[in-house]
């Protein structure tokens, strides 16, 4: 019954895929549609939540709205998706546009109003229904590079408008501008011995070879083993124009016929994104960059798209029982590549044995734990990872050392450090730090007395940091008593060595005016409006503070004609 039941899901989960509007919207771009990354595609923390449009290497493109709506939101950071503008629209979705080079037209009146309102760059808003609506192909924005773009595209999402949930843009009708006659490439296969298994006499994970068949399918070297085992499969998928490797949509696999895991990119929440890390094969990641997408889950976690039996995808090795295991991974339209795994027992001594446990400490997923040492202690609620792991954990030279970035971490875990060697005039400049080699990265710490803690996600080394030394602001071209009437604006280039820039401010004879801050290049820069300019002499002072409050003035003065 379980395996009819799990046939069930995914059937009626494919489906449900028809139930979308096809021609309700258009797309964003007025240029052939290409991706340089798709919905769901493995990203660093996180499934990827929609396309990214390739924009012909450029800024600037042209950005419209897909259906009439009203801007419901706007964010403006610079991280994440940089300056992003969220449509809603009537029919119960909404359309999402990120990474934006400047909105235009009302939109952009609105920004500037928000932004001279709030005194702040970062900002973000929720205008109502009647404040800026929008018709279907209105010109909204010109695409960029903002926020944590690699390079020029446009980020572009569709919500579902009352849950939040992404969806996979391609159910729109978009798989119209699309083509795509290429199969998934699966490029590496493994399997996992579990629970003190062995395979192919060894009981560490194995890389299998994969042999191209006559009737295109793959055929893996048989494995022999006894206990459980697990697979897991590195896949990319390309299309016909983009040539970019690209997320897979449908992963399925079977047992004797019988499907026992899948996963299918539909539509997930942003509390799930980073479940990727307990998807993935998170220590061979952090040590090679491979990700290896596991087809079974020792510990179950809580990721809406994955349907699986009562063994999650696991697979019993039992005596005299041979088993046919195979993989099949799709795209939206239907390419298909196939692995096909034999599997028989074998109870033979194992040549490999699991690599040795060194670690002091062992870690339930499921319990709170709380390890301390001399003046420094860590404490991991209940779900902070999601497998039972054994953990190293010491305190040395002034340092926690919180075993390494191997064990994915699902949420914040609390870094205790007491510390009375800083005079009182300095307590106020220390934080906690994650230190790796020379480096050493601000966590938000807070200090009651001598005792600082700090919340963190990532495992590794942590210690205490004494910033006194202040950001640096440099201008791009000084502008100190000069006449600059025909200068369009204004660059600064700021930065901060330790503790990281918390805030910046610009003022022009002393009001606030808006400086854009681009956090690739460490620039902020004013773009002069003669409305906010005095003829004459003109004074402008930048502010920068990092995060333990260490600033820094850059003054100059200069003249400007208004006569044109």
């Amino acid at each position: 019954m379980r395996l009819s039941i799990l046939t069930f899901l995914i059937y009626t989960s494919i489906f449900a895929q028809t139930q979308y509007p096809k021609d309700y919207f258009r797309p964003p771009l007025d240029i052939p549609m290409q991706l340089s990354g798709n919905f769901g595609e493995l990203r660093p923390n996180h499934f990827h939540a929609g396309f990214d449009l390739k924009t012909n290497q450029r800024e600037g493109l042209n950005v419209y709205a897909i259906a009439d709506g009203y801007v419901s939101r706007i964010k403006i950071s610079t991280f994440g998706n940089g300056k992003c503008i969220y449509i809603t629209h009537p029919n119960g979705y909404t359309s999402v546009y990120g990474h934006l080079q400047t909105t235009v037209g009302p939109i952009q009146d609105y920004v500037k109003k928000e932004h001279y309102a709030a005194k702040a760059y970062e900002i973000e808003f929720f205008p109502k229904p009647n404040e800026l609506p929008i018709t279907k192909g209105q010109l909204i924005a010109l695409s960029g590079n903002t926020g944590s773009s690699e390079g020029p595209h446009l980020h572009f999402e569709i919500r579902d408008s009352k849950t939040e949930f992404v969806i996979n843009p391609i159910f729109f009708g978009f798989d119209q501008n699309l083509k795509d006659t290429k199969k998934p490439t699966i490029s590496s296969l493994y399997v996992y011995p579990l629970y003190n298994s062995t395979v192919n006499q060894s009981k560490q994970p194995l890389l299998l070879n994969m042999a191209l068949q006559k009737d295109g399918t793959y055929l893996a070297g048989k494995v022999k083993a006894n206990g459980r085992i697990g697979f897991g499969i590195n896949a990319v998928d390309n299309d016909d124009v983009s040539h970019n490797k690209n997320g897979v949509f449908n992963v399925t696999t079977f047992v004797n016929g019988d499907p026992n895991f899948n996963y299918q990119f539909n539509t997930y929440s942003f509390d799930e994104m980073r479940y990727v890390n307990a998807l993935i094969d998170y220590p061979r990641y952090k040590k090679s960059g491979q990700r290896v997408q596991k087809l079974f889950m020792k510990t179950p976690f809580a990721l809406s798209i994955i349907k699986t039996d009562s063994l999650r995808g696991i697979v019993k090795a039992e005596p005299n029982l041979a088993s046919a295991y195979r993989i099949e991974v799709s795209d939206y339209f239907g390419n298909l590549s196939t692995v096909n795994v034999p599997i028989e027992y074998d109870n033979a001594a194992p040549v490999v044995e699991e690599a040795p446990i060194t670690s002091k400490y062992f870690i339930r997923y499921n319990k709170d734990s709380n390890f301390e040492k001399d003046n420094m202690s860590v404490f991991f609620p209940t779900g902070t990872f999601y497998d039972d792991f054994n953990m190293d954990f010491d305190v040395k030279n002034n340092r926690i050392y919180i075993h390494e970035d191997i064990v994915p971490v699902h949420s914040n875990f609390t870094i205790t450090i007491k510390d009375s060697t800083y005079a009182e005039s300095l307590k106020d400049k220390v934080f906690i730090a994650k230190i790796s080699g020379n480096s050493r990265s601000y966590n938000g710490t807070i200090r009651k007395g001598n005792v600082y803690t700090a919340k963190a996600k990532v495992l590794g080394q942590y210690g205490l940091v004494l910033d006194t030394i202040p950001p640096v602001i440099t201008i791009a071209k000084p502008i100190q008593d000069k006449w600059i009437s025909d200068v369009k604006k204004v660059e600064f280039t700021i930065g901060d060595s330790l503790s990281g820039i918390k805030s910046y401010n610009g003022y022009l004879n002393g009001n606030w005016v808006l400086f854009e801050y681009e956090n690739k290049t460490r620039k902020i820069t004013h773009v002069f409006d003669d409305a906010l300019l005095a003829e004459g002499a003109n004074d402008l002072k930048i502010e920068v503070v990092d995060n333990v409050g260490n600033s820094t003035i850059f003054e100059t003065h200069f003249f400007r004609s208004q006569q044109k």
